[in-house]
């Protein structure tokens, strides 16, 4: 059974995001983790980014079923891939580290573009340059869920893509993006897409 989350937590706003990390890992709810207009100030730097779009991608892992084939046994744990990213894979691995559940493991895996094809359930390919993004998705035959962060992210093959709305971050999704690897995106999360694009486009 998925884990009820809790209300949201007001003093995230307070203290302006400073505990953004751990608060996520110690369950924020969905509004303050998926609503970023509620629950976000305006990104003041690279690095607050960074943290919030790493928080996602733990909380995406929430409301994203895999196919059965995804996992050998309850044991296997969950990895995620990071191409072109390095601070971005060193939150996440930071905010694994401080998880305080008995949830499946998680593993962080930082990846260089000639290792995209290597199997994950989850791969995030950072980077703004459309050609290098296309060229990582494309050859991201082993991973299930593949995320971006680039303009125009959705029809270079990714299943969700980040963007800053309003000096926000946002998502976009496509779906048959997902359903090709036999993912299953939760319509709570399609709720809160900036987003969701239903068909080849």
């Amino acid at each position: 059974m998925r884990r009820h989350l809790k209300p949201p937590v007001n003093r995230v706003l307070r203290r302006q995001l400073a505990r953004w990390a751990l608060a996520c890992v110690a369950g924020l709810c969905l509004q303050a983790v998926l609503l970023p207009a509620r629950a976000q100030s305006a990104i003041p730097n690279h690095r607050l980014e960074r943290k919030i779009k790493a928080a996602f991608l733990l909380r995406f892992l929430g409301y994203v079923e895999f196919p059965p084939h995804a996992f050998g046994d309850a044991g296997t744990p969950l990895t995620i891939g990071v191409v072109g990213a390095e601070d971005l894979a060193a939150e996440l691995t930071r905010m694994v580290a401080a998880r305080a559940d008995d949830q499946r493991a998680i593993v962080v895996r930082q990846l260089r573009e000639t290792e995209g094809a290597e199997p994950v359930h989850l791969l995030f390919v950072g980077g703004r340059d459309l050609e290098q993004v296309g060229r990582t998705v494309r050859q991201a035959g082993g991973a299930l869920l593949v995320v971006t962060e680039c303009e125009n992210g959705l029809p270079k093959g990714s299943a969700i893509n980040f963007r800053l709305v309003d000096e926000r971050v946002r998502f976009d999704v496509a779906l048959d993006a997902a359903e090709r690897n036999g993912v299953r995106l939760s319509s709570r999360l399609l709720t809160v897409a900036n987003r969701v694009q239903k068909g080849v486009q």
